[in-house]
């Protein structure tokens, strides 16, 4: 069998799709034979057969281990076939494999991955030997077996073990790696990848903590005191000779021992930084101590990292090891440099920086030789553009502009000092003025590098926008000196990464607050149009760009015209210039472009008719519209001045039509549609932008211009955009100009607009149609039946309500049930009797239930709760207390779900088990499941859930800390409210009903308050109260202690129309 097996996994390297697809399948197929795994272990242990091979044999135990080895496994699929002899040998077996003498490192990896998937499902209960074999063989193992097990315990603590599995080995566990760690005679690489280990197990240990914190504390505290010696150590440990190009790639001894240092340094700070996270307390005596090494470590490895990366011969970075094991030196000092923003944090190391720039350690006033001022020095230095980087940017300037906006994965040294920069300012310490000397220096001490002058300027700009943020001023003296070195940098021809950081600078101390050189404005802005019109360099054009949006946004309101009209003026002429559709990734340039646009047009959005303005925004439109980013930047920017037009009346936005009509529905020809033309998906969209502005009743001709077309797109296979912004498209054409519609006929099929509009809905509630597209349709729908009424809609309101029925009954998405519910409660506000009548007439074929009654109440109830937007809650809400108020005996007869059956199991329940095993709910019939819906409701706006937190407990005060003890002299370090990136993810929080918008209003809680006091005297709600919930009786006792806080409901008028 093992020949064949060999063939097989031979097979699934094969370049032809159908050999290799049919080598896969044959290997599935023999997952349940007893045989296949004890041979899949026998190619792997044999050296004699190829290298790639073997590692498929390994691979593809691994996929039969997590298909049919247990249940417990997420992805398991079953059956378990493999007798309990097979798996025994399997286990001894693969584990061999894995901590054997003299085998491959690739080999050992991945039998080590294999041994952590059984482990998890087999430890401890049916593999007990596991953890006492590993953790027995470390002390005698030779270096490649001491590897393999290294490689088995790190997966088994981030795979295999759950905590309380940990819990019960931690000690010896930890015992075992300390001691690998701290051995000198041991490889480099190997101690570090103990450490690695030992790092690993802290983010089990921040787990446990949460059931037992005393232990966990104690056994922390133990850990560190032990630990931190030897950490100390290595901080000290100084860097060996840097290899020579030729040494490094030899990968002898030399480089070997250089990459070994750096690896097991980079471990070590990384575990001091996940230990200062978790446990702050834990390292405060040795805080100063800590400190002093790390920022040793940082000033001798600056020379080093200088002649590595920013010299003309670039040395490798950003590379690890097989074991995922850092060994460059610019991760170390990223490392380092996020260490020492984590020390930062600390009370120890504030009130030493706070002494070094009290009174008197001042001369004159100025702060002399300090902390901060050789931290700055330092953080200048690993600003410097890093040569590859410099070669990258020349290239592609996409990739500069993502570095620029910091949406880059590419976290860098330069990276780290932004951020260690910004934490200096958020301390109120004098940054600019200790800065300021280095600056002199660098542009006025004869310096001749352009990469340390660009630094010094990319570090000013960091701390502007940090004090732009805080709205802290800028002194006009200070101002005016950087100002001086940023036009020197300006006007540098050598360098354009220094001129356009220049002019970076030049925009950041203009308009930094305090409004010291606000007079400068006009001047600097005409300066940056130059720069874009004139300068050689793209990076410079992009950067003067960006500059320009700040300047745009304070401009004298009387210079409006003058310079959008220049701005329009020169990105036409940059589009004219360059062919975007060469550039395979545009995203970051276009954005650019189109932000500098918007902040030109926003200048004064009525001028934008008087010149090309629109044209240019259609133009990159079509370059950018396949990214959402760029999409919502330009619908931003068309919004913006269509409401603006909108605003200014009938005749103004007449005007606007007349002028984006025509290039918006050329890009909507069926022919350019097919063809994927990219402009069009997004005109689409603009069009629902301009709807949804439209004035009372629309200009002539609007519906004429865009009906015929709009119904064409929505009998095309297009993505499911278009046929949302289409549909919502004619909702707003509806809402705003009905007659208009109605009057409508298409002169090529004489269709009416009401027919035309009947046939869309009908179209999109058809099975063919996805709910993605048709995710629009119920808002539709509803606006139709709103405007038409009966009696123009005659017999097909009853068709239409059928159909969204129909269509509600194999619904999925949460929006599109919405939407199609709506449709009913719409009508239910005062036509609650019809609508139950009509709906128990329909027959749902496939339905459970049969009538339309029994499939849109149980669709209805069982998504109530999910209903977001304060109009459809307050309507659903509405709804459904009417049709409670009818008594109507058929809704007693229906089933619908109830409450969740918790189920008595302790366990974790992972995504496979789900399917298997779905949740199980109650069975209560529909007035019951009104009732408490309902109550829901009144939960949702208790005053301990408040609209934007929702019972979240956000701990402000970072790290685990422990509740009896919270006067830890260090501060917390997770969570800084200095910083630039806490406060928008704090803001975010605020702003959280975007993505929870689940909330009620006073006015509908007064109303459900209101109607349960009327409900609540009646005898059939008495037999509800009793199958109600405890928490639920509790919240109707509780309800009376708001009702004088809530203000009186307002009915706004709804017209729906009578069913009869």
């Amino acid at each position: 069998m093992e020949q064949q097996v060999v063939d097989l996994l031979t097979g699934t390297f094969s370049a032809t799709a159908s050999i290799r697809s049919d080598a896969e399948g044959h290997l599935e197929h023999l997952y349940t034979n007893n045989t296949f795994p004890i041979s899949l272990i026998s190619i792997a242990s044999h050296k004699s057969v190829a290298l790639d091979i073997r590692q498929a044999a390994l691979l593809s135990l691994k996929k039969l281990v997590l298909k049919i080895w247990s249940p417990s496994l997420e992805e398991y699929q079953g059956p378990d076939t493999l007798s309990d002899a097979t798996k025994e040998q399997v286990r001894q077996s693969v584990l061999s494999i894995a901590t054997a003498s003299n085998e491959s490192r690739k080999i050992a990896a991945a039998a080590s991955y294999v041994v952590s998937k059984i482990a998890s499902a087999d430890f401890p209960e049916q593999w007990p030997s596991l953890l006492p074999t590993l953790l027995n063989l470390v002390p005698q193992a030779d270096e490649t077996q001491l590897h393999g097990t290294l490689l088995v315990l790190g997966s088994l603590v981030e795979e295999g073990f759950d905590e309380e599995q940990f819990s019960g080995t931690a000690v010896d566990l930890v015992r075992c790696i300390y001691n690998v760690a701290v051995d000198g005679q041991k490889r480099l690489t190997t101690r570090a990848l103990a450490v690695s280990i030992f790092r690993a197990c802290l983010d089990t240990m921040e787990l446990v903590y949460q059931t037992n914190k005393a232990s966990v504390t104690q056994f922390m505290q133990e850990l560190t005191e032990v630990w931190s010696p030897f950490f100390t150590e290595v901080l000290k440990m100084p860097l060996p000779r840097m290899p020579s190009e030729e040494e490094e790639y030899e990968k002898g001894p030399v480089d070997s021992h250089w990459r070994g240092v750096i690896a097991l340094k980079t471990q070590v700070v990384k575990a001091l930084d996940k230990i200062h996270n978790l446990f702050p307390h834990l390292l405060s005596p040795r805080t100063l101590e800590l400190f002093s090494a790390i920022w040793e470590s940082l000033q001798a490895h600056l020379s080093p990292y200088l002649a590595m990366y920013t010299g003309d011969q670039q040395r490798q970075s950003r590379m690890d090891d097989a074991d995922r094991l850092p060994y460059t030196l610019d991760y170390l000092v990223i490392e380092e440099l996020d260490y020492i923003q984590t020390l930062l944090n600390t009370t120890i190391i504030k009130r030493e920086l706070d002494m070094q720039l009290a009174p008197e350690s001042m001369a004159n006033g100025t702060p002399s030789s300090t902390w901060i001022q050789q931290i700055l020095a330092t953080a200048v230095g690993y600003s410097q553009i890093l040569t590859e980087d410099e070669e990258l940017w020349e290239v592609d300037i996409n990739v500069f502009l993502s570095e620029e906006t910091s949406e880059t994965a590419n976290y860098s040294a330069r990276n780290a000092c932004a951020g260690l920069a910004n934490k200096l300012c958020s301390y109120n310490w004098p940054v600019l003025e200790s800065l300021l000397g280095h600056s002199k220096t660098a542009f006025e001490g004869g310096a001749s590098n352009p990469k340390e002058k660009e630094a010094v300027l990319y570090v000013l700009q960091q701390v502007l926008e940090e004090l732009s943020v805080c709205e802290k001023p800028v002194g006009l003296e200070i101002a005016q000196a950087y100002l001086s070195h940023s036009q020197v940098a300006m006007q540098d021809d050598g360098s354009e990464f220094l001129r356009a950081r220049g002019g970076i600078a030049a925009g950041n101390l203009i308009t930094a607050p305090g409004k010291a050189l606000r007079d400068l404005v006009p001047d600097f802005a005409l300066q940056s149009l130059k720069a874009i019109e004139n300068d050689p360099s793209d990076i410079v054009k992009v950067s003067s760009m960006r500059v320009l949006q700040g300047y745009l946004k304070v401009l004298p309101a009387g210079r409006a015209q003058e310079f959008q009209v220049q701005t329009v003026a020169a990105i036409s002429r940059f589009l004219s210039s360059h062919d975007l559709s060469e550039i395979n990734d545009t995203e970051d340039l276009v954005d650019t472009l189109v932000e500098t646009f918007r902040d030109a047009i926003m200048t004064d959005p009525t001028l934008c008719l008087e010149h090309p303005a629109l044209d240019v925004l259609f133009t990159m439109a079509r370059y950018g519209a396949r990214s959402w980013q760029t999409s919502m930047l330009v619908n931003e920017t068309f919004e913006s001045i269509t409401s603006t037009m909108a605003s200014k009346g009938p005749e103004a936005y007449a005007r606007l039509c007349s002028k984006v009509l025509p290039s918006l529905t050329s890009a909507l020809d069926v022919g350019d549609m097919t063809a994927e033309n990219s402009l069009s998906d997004m005109a689409v969209s603009l069009l629902s932008t301009l709807a949804e502005y439209g004035s009372e009743p629309l200009p002539q001709g609007f519906v004429a211009t865009l009906l015929p077309k709009l119904y064409r797109l929505l009998f095309l296979p297009l993505e499911f955009s278009v046929h949302q912004s289409a549909t919502i498209t004619i909702k707003y054409i509806l809402m705003h100009d009905p007659l208009q519609l109605f009057a409508w006929r298409d002169p090529e099929t004489g269709k009416e607009g009401l027919e035309i509009v009947l046939l869309i809905i009908d179209r999109l509630l058809g099975p063919e149609v996805d709910e993605s597209s048709a995710a629009e349709v119920g808002g539709l729908a509803v606006e139709l039946v709103e405007k038409a009424g009966a009696e123009r809609l005659g017999p097909y309101l009853m068709q239409l309500l059928q159909v969204v029925a129909i269509r509600l009954s194999t619904a999925e998405r949460a929006n599109f049930i919405q939407d199609l519910v709506l449709v009913f409660a719409r009508l239910s506000l005062t036509n609650a009797k019809e609508v139950l009548d009509f709906l128990a007439q329909v027959r749902v074929e496939g339905a459970n239930g049969g009538t339309g009654l029994e499939v849109v109440l149980r669709k209805w109830l069982e998504n109530s709760v999910n209903f977001s937007g304060y109009n459809a809650i307050r309507q659903n809400i509405i709804a459904l207390t009417n049709i409670y108020q009818l008594h109507d005996e058929r809704l007693s007869s229906i089933q619908t779900k109830g409450d969740l059956i918790i189920q008595d199991s302790s366990r974790i329940k992972t995504r496979s088990q789900s399917k298997r095993e779905p949740d199980q709910f109650s069975i209560i019939p529909v007035p019951l499941k009104i009732t408490k819906v309902l109550i829901q409701e009144l939960v949702n706006s208790s005053p301990t859930n408040t609209p934007g937190f929702h019972k979240r407990n956000h701990s402000l005060q970072g790290g685990i800390s422990d509740d009896e003890d919270d006067d830890w002299e260090d501060e917390p370090t997770i969570l800084d409210l200095g910083a630039q990136a806490t406060r928008q993810d704090l803001m975010g929080y605020m702003d959280e009903g975007k993505w929870n918008t689940h909330e009620t209003d006073d006015a509908t809680q007064k109303y459900l308050v209101d109607f349960f006091n009327l409900v609540s005297h009646e005898p059939g709600f008495q037999e509800l109260y009793h199958s109600l919930t405890d928490a639920e009786r509790e919240r109707l006792h509780k309800m009376n202690d708001q009702q004088n806080q809530l203000p009186q409901i307002i009915h706004s008028p709804i017209h729906s129309p009578h069913l009869a």
